[in-house]
């Protein structure tokens, strides 16, 4: 059975930002099908746009979708960084991304992003979301500034009895996410809740609580 392609989502999809259309048809083109779906790239835009002249940085840029949607929705007094650990992937994306001032796009492992941190805004699409055992969590304490917030998406909305059975939660590709949402709902530093984007997906919002005075 083929692997289902979130990119081909967009097939239709109205109103796409000039900047989303080009990183959706570099999807196609390079035959990458883990684009951000459309339904969370709305969702990420409104996020970004809270977070006009901040930083905001992301984890897997893939083919640059989610990053796309983020790009239209702020100025150039916005700065975004990305990482993306596939050679071919972040290359493509220096080229799609070239000539907008206030972008920078890394290749590597999801930690290069550190260098760059503080973030307003830090979305883990390709490490640093603790999905799985042994999976390494991003802390937002070093990465957040006070306020900020950390998103993940591809969650399926949670079972009727979360957390006995967060056990089953799988991502969007069926593999078991056996600690992501209870790590960041029950972390004592952040302020997390879940959007609903799709019946069938969901986005999770972890926001650092600001320390108190003294504190």
């Amino acid at each position: 059975m083929s692997e289902f392609s979130k990119t081909a989502l967009y097939e239709g999809w109205p109103n796409l930002p000039p900047l989303v259309q080009k990183a959706v048809q570099l999807s196609l083109d390079m035959g990458f099908i883990s684009s951000c779906t459309p339904y969370h790239g709305e969702l990420l835009a409104v996020l970004a746009r809270g977070r006009e002249g901040g930083v905001i940085g992301e984890t897997g840029t893939g083919c640059g979708v989610g990053l796309a949607w983020m790009i239209a929705a702020v100025s150039p007094a916005t700065r975004l960084v990305s990482v993306e650990r596939d050679r071919e992937r972040a290359a493509a994306c220096r080229a799609l991304f070239a000539g907008i001032p206030n972008v920078t796009l890394l290749e590597g492992d999801w930690r290069a992003i550190e260098a760059h941190a503080p973030f307003d805004l830090l979305v883990l699409d390709g490490g640093g979301g603790g999905k799985g055992a042994g999976k390494a969590a991003a802390d937002p304490a070093r990465l957040l500034t006070p306020g900020g917030s950390i998103v993940l998406d591809d969650m399926h909305p949670p079972l009727r009895y979360w957390p006995e059975e967060s056990g089953r939660e799988l991502d969007a590709h069926g593999h078991a996410v056996v600690e992501g949402r209870a790590y960041w709902l029950n972390r004592p530093d952040v302020f997390a809740s879940e959007v609903r984007v799709h019946p069938q997906v969901s986005t999770l919002i972890a926001t650092l609580k600001a320390s108190k005075p003294g504190g």
